[in-house]
């Protein structure tokens, strides 16, 4: 499933993997933040997720990574949005159809 096609579904999920601190200062809105570090304590709960998981963060690396670890882990719906400004840009053209 393609960025787009998964930000087109009602229940999409999107988690930023960068720093808090990166996070506050801009990040797609209704966006959860989950950074890069904590992404191993979250997996059992990632795993119960039925809905789309887009991770995005600066620039793709990091969202790169998550989603590389959740896979290996068994997460199947983990797809790499790569930065959090080309995420909130697809919405926003989604949005205006």
């Amino acid at each position: 499933m393609t960025t787009k096609e998964a930000l087109s579904q009602s229940d999409v999920k999107i988690i930023d993997v960068r720093s808090f601190m990166e996070f506050q200062s801009g990040h797609v809105p209704g966006s959860i933040n989950i950074p890069l570090n904590e992404i191993p304590q979250h997996v059992a709960d990632l795993k119960n997720e039925t809905c789309p998981l887009i991770f995005c963060c600066a620039s793709g690396n990091r969202s790169g990574q998550a989603v590389y670890y959740l896979q290996e882990h068994g997460v199947s719906n983990a797809i790499n949005g790569g930065g959090w400004m080309s995420v909130q840009f697809e919405l926003s053209q989604l949005q205006s159809i």
